[in-house]
């Protein structure tokens, strides 16, 4: 089995409630931020590192996000009859995305800085690591509600509250998910099942991030976009 992600998953299949009436008629990952659908600035990343493959998954109006990445040779992972959840959207997606530790991304934020992938490539260390999550000092996370996430130790390992926000990049080893039983879950599971053996690891992003889950966040986006020179 290969150690290095080849593949990459976007995570595009959600309801989009806290954007409000903004997704009433199209999915969150097409909403427009700088004149662009949100999703494509997660496309722009994850071809700068040439994956061997690209795979979103859909539930929420998928009609529109299959027109979207079909033509651009997005793979499709469609969730019937009900949603799954990161972490059972994830497992939905493995014979797609193939054997091997995988990225995955949100398609709701915007990165400004270094690509948040080459950093996580470049950290991941598969003997030690399960997960590697990419995350964001509160002072550099635009538009966050609420507190952060986690806490890294000297080493990188993660435990549970802090002032790290998960960026939503991560690589992450998918062989343990068939052990949950739930047919939906968040990806919250697997992380704890590695946090429990001590390999669930934080890389800290050295630029800026913003959250666009909320109607204000575009406002935000579009001004970081403007000011920080993505």
């Amino acid at each position: 089995m290969d150690s290095q992600p080849t593949s990459v998953m976007l995570f595009a299949a959600g309801f989009g409630t806290r954007m409000k009436t903004l997704t009433r008629d199209r999915p969150k990952p097409l909403i427009k931020v700088a004149g662009r659908p949100l999703i494509d600035y997660a496309l722009d990343l994850a071809r700068e590192i040439s994956p061997d493959r690209i795979v979103a998954n859909l539930f929420y109006k998928p009609e529109q996000l299959e027109a979207h990445l079909g033509p651009q040779g997005v793979i499709l992972s469609h969730e019937a009859p009900g949603i799954l959840d990161t972490g059972g959207g994830l497992r939905h997606a493995v014979p797609l995305l193939g054997d091997g530790p995988v990225f995955t991304m949100n398609t709701d934020v915007i990165w400004s800085g270094p690509n948040p992938l080459e950093l996580a490539r470049d950290a991941w260390d598969p003997d030690n690591m399960d997960a590697l999550l990419v995350c964001v000092p509160m002072p550099r996370a635009m538009g966050r509600k609420g507190a952060g996430d986690f806490t890294a130790d000297t080493a990188g390992r993660i435990s549970r509250g802090g002032d790290l926000v998960y960026g939503g990049v991560q690589i992450v080893k998918t062989d343990e998910l068939h052990k949950i039983k739930e047919t939906s879950f968040s990806l919250n599971e697997l992380w704890n099942q590695m946090h429990d053996e001590n390999r669930l690891f934080a890389l800290q992003y050295p630029g800026y991030w913003c959250d666009v889950g909320y109607p204000e966040g575009i406002e935000v986006a579009e001004n970081l976009l403007k000011t920080k020179n993505v």
